[in-house]
């Protein structure tokens, strides 16, 4: 398929902004941080990191598996669509997997405050065993070990919840100044919308030796993303409500776009 016009463009800033990354970061700029969303309490918090966020990449890797996929299914629905009705598309599905991320972000955040607070209010081993098996993702497994060690020894002393005070503050700064960047959100919302308007279209997905209907597809990869996200397994460095979100925004939209007339299949917009 030849590349059409937008896309095109999308995949030149994309690429641009990671090789200027690279460029600027010798001379102490990150631009991972600088464009990556933070939490909205974060000091590195900017508005337009809601948009600038969809732009940017960690590595090669992320941006080469993004911009695959924006090509693959982008072409064809700018194809369908006209590059305005495209565009406007691809920026709402990026913003709101930035609106839900941010969202479930805030609901973590506030529930790890209110079970620290509980903790600290009762600062023995049981509690602090109750609070990294409901936390462990915010904890260096290694310390916690050689606390626990020391604290067996002396399971009346107060000094070791003293002592892990630094480590839940730590935990919450991290998990607020951590930035989140990539296009996944808008093309899991291009992905939406392929399997919305190609629902019968077979996909081949690599080590599956059957192709799999772009309708079923797309509910798979959506319940994944699901169970990943409420899963919220250590170590798992993926957005997976960003990418949610960007499904969720996408249906919203075209659904809109049938109530407002719009046909899902031409670029009247």
């Amino acid at each position: 398929m030849r590349t059409t016009p937008v896309v095109r463009d999308l995949l030149i800033i994309n690429t641009s902004l990671l090789v200027l990354a690279w460029i600027l970061a010798p001379f102490g700029i990150d631009l991972i941080n600088i464009l990556g969303l933070h939490y909205p309490k974060s000091p590195y918090f900017h508005p337009y990191q809601f948009f600038t966020h969809m732009f940017m990449h960690a590595n090669l890797i992320h941006l080469l598996f993004n911009m695959y996929a924006l090509w693959l299914f982008g072409t064809v629905l700018e194809r369908v669509w006209g590059g305005k009705r495209f565009l406007i598309y691809y920026l709402v599905t990026g913003f709101g997997a930035a609106i839900l991320h941010t969202a479930v972000t805030w609901w973590q955040i506030h529930h790890f405050i209110s079970a620290a607070q509980k903790f600290l209010a009762h600062p023995d081993m049981q509690s602090f065993l109750w609070f990294y098996k409901k936390y462990p993702q915010y904890f260096n497994p290694k310390a916690v070990s050689a606390l626990l060690a020391q604290w067996e020894l002396h399971p009346s002393s107060t000094s070791f919840a003293t002592a892990v005070i630094p480590a839940i503050r730590q935990a919450i700064e991290f998990k607020m100044n951590i930035p989140i960047v990539g296009a996944s959100g808008a093309i899991f919302g291009l992905l939406l919308a392929f399997g919305m308007l190609f629902p019968e279209t077979p996909l081949y997905i690599i080590f599956v030796p059957y192709p799999i209907k772009a309708k079923y597809f797309v509910v798979g990869y959506g319940l994944l993303e699901l169970t990943n996200g409420v899963l919220n397994i250590p170590g798992d460095n993926i957005a997976h409500f960003a990418h949610l979100g960007g499904m969720i925004f996408g249906y919203l939209l075209i659904k809109y776009w049938d109530i407002k007339g719009i046909p899902r299949y031409g670029n009247r917009f």
